[in-house]
């Protein structure tokens, strides 16, 4: 394996401080197999990335000279010999990570929410950041540099002073300037898919939902907080109308991953979306959902919905149901839904979980 680049491993003191180490190269993993990333599966960190440390967590590199891998716990005593743990990337929307970061996850006290911790190296001919991943979506619409939030902050002083009793406009400008969700930033920016979420209930229990695990310590902790209300169908039409006749590339989602399931709020979202279309016929209005119950896709179909995205991780019953782990429902009812959603005419995506092998190696990783 030739390496035209020379990249050191990452670390960080616990204070936060990262740096590279001074003597061991980057290695990454493929599932729990430590392995050093060849230089064509590596590119430069995407701008609006950031980087994490991995607390208490000893990284792994490569040590050049032995010919092997190195659980480094301390660093040299020439750097100061201070602890160190390890660092990973957490990338920019349009990029998929190949490997994860090279630790020794054995020894990690702390369980981790659900973040994409991506292998992240320093190359010293370049003096920048490399990571192990690809670009998986050419739209530029997602980069990081088209959400300054000083233009935010105005769409929402706006939305806010027309609509103050809306409860829902209150969330999502929290959403957009607190955890810097792009979708809420687009509402207030008015241009192209913005967000309505809706349920705080879901019939499925998956066990990597990232707003809420019935006990903390099954998975892991929840990456964000759900939403605790139900809009009204009022709330969701002053939220959805204006974006709907005005905004570029017009969309509005009902699902969100700040929510359960919107197929729980079907009656109301029918209703919401009658009035919307019953105001305009501009732009689309999307449904993602798990699609457990086909009368309701047909219900909000002929309401005026325009697409649906079906979330799935196999089409197999016994890999779905382990996953999904659904509640008064069966994989049967999200095949019909899908049958049914076509059938009306509605435009159909499958929002589909997909496993790969990498590095030739057969362990399975999910992206």
């Amino acid at each position: 394996m030739k390496h035209s680049k020379t990249i050191y491993m990452l670390v960080a003191t616990p204070d936060g401080e990262v740096f590279e180490h001074p003597e061991l190269l980057m290695a990454g993993m493929n599932g729990m197999t430590v392995c050093r990333p060849d230089i064509d599966e590596l590119i430069p960190l995407p701008e609006g990335s950031r980087l994490f440390t991995v607390p208490n967590t000893p990284p792994i590199g490569f040590d050049a000279q032995r010919g092997s891998f190195v659980t480094a716990t301390h660093l040299p005593r020439s750097w100061g010999g201070d602890k160190v743990e390890a660092v990973s990337a957490f990338m920019a929307p349009a990029y998929t990570r190949t490997l994860l970061p090279a630790a020794s996850y054995q020894k990690k006290r702390e369980i981790l929410p659900l973040w994409a911790y991506t292998a992240v190296g320093w190359c010293v001919e370049e003096e920048r950041f490399y990571v192990a991943a690809q670009q998986v979506d050419r739209n530029v619409q997602w980069q990081p540099e088209r959400f300054d939030d000083r233009e935010v902050a105005p769409g929402v002083d706006r939305y806010l002073a027309q609509y103050p009793e809306n409860r829902l406009l209150q969330q999502l400008s929290r959403c957009a300037l607190d955890y810097h969700c792009f979708a809420a930033k687009n509402l207030f920016l008015g241009r192209w898919e913005a967000p309505l979420p809706t349920s705080p209930v879901c019939n499925a229990s998956c066990l990597g939902c990232l707003s809420y695990q019935a006990e903390e310590n099954e998975c892991c902790p929840s990456s964000q907080e759900r939403l605790t209300f139900v809009p009204t169908a009022q709330e969701l039409c002053e939220t959805a109308i204006p974006h709907l006749e005005q905004a570029e590339n017009a969309i509005v989602s009902f699902g969100q991953g700040c929510e359960g399931d919107p197929i729980m709020q079907s009656d109301m979202i029918a209703q919401a979306v009658t009035q919307m279309r019953g105001k305009t016929s501009r732009g689309t209005i999307n449904f993602n959902s798990n699609a457990s119950m086909p009368d309701k896709v047909e219900m909000l179909a002929k309401a005026g919905l325009d697409s649906i995205r079906v979330s799935l991780n196999s089409l197999r019953e016994p890999f779905y149901s382990a996953y999904y782990r659904p509640r008064g429902y069966q994989f049967n009812d999200v095949l019909e839904s899908l049958k049914c959603a076509k059938d009306q005419g509605l435009f159909v995506m499958l929002n589909y979980l997909v496993f790969i092998k990498l590095c030739q190696v057969a362990t399975m990783v999910l992206v």
